[in-house]
């Protein structure tokens, strides 16, 4: 009886250890790209500060890429727009732009020809 109670203890134990690693959640390459180049001299208090210069979704992006530029990073855009979208995620919650549409590809028509 003992055997089998270790045996589901051991079991759950394994469940549990299983739930909370699937639990964990990845970090975005925008998080992740902030965490390593930017939080080092911008602390929370930059983003709540009351005369903060990100006022919208396009001026927080520029500010991003300003401050990448300026120190150097050589940031394509997609890493621009995606610490962006953490930063905004995180502290701003600014309105996003709508996406664009991207452009389907329709398969070519056939012609009937009515008898």
């Amino acid at each position: 009886m003992s055997r089998k109670l270790s045996i589901f203890l051991l079991a759950c134990l394994g469940v549990n250890c299983v739930a909370q690693a699937q639990g964990q959640i990845t970090p975005s390459r925008g998080e992740l790209l902030y965490a390593t180049h930017c939080s080092g001299c911008h602390s929370t208090q930059l983003h709540w500060r009351a005369k903060k210069l990100a006022t919208n979704w396009p001026r927080l992006r520029a500010e991003v890429d300003r401050w990448q530029k300026s120190a150097g990073l050589g940031w394509r855009d997609e890493e621009v727009t995606d610490v962006a979208r953490y930063l905004n995620t995180r502290y701003y919650h600014f309105a996003l732009p709508a996406a664009a549409p991207s452009p389907r590809r329709s398969a070519p028509q056939l012609s009937r020809q009515q008898d």
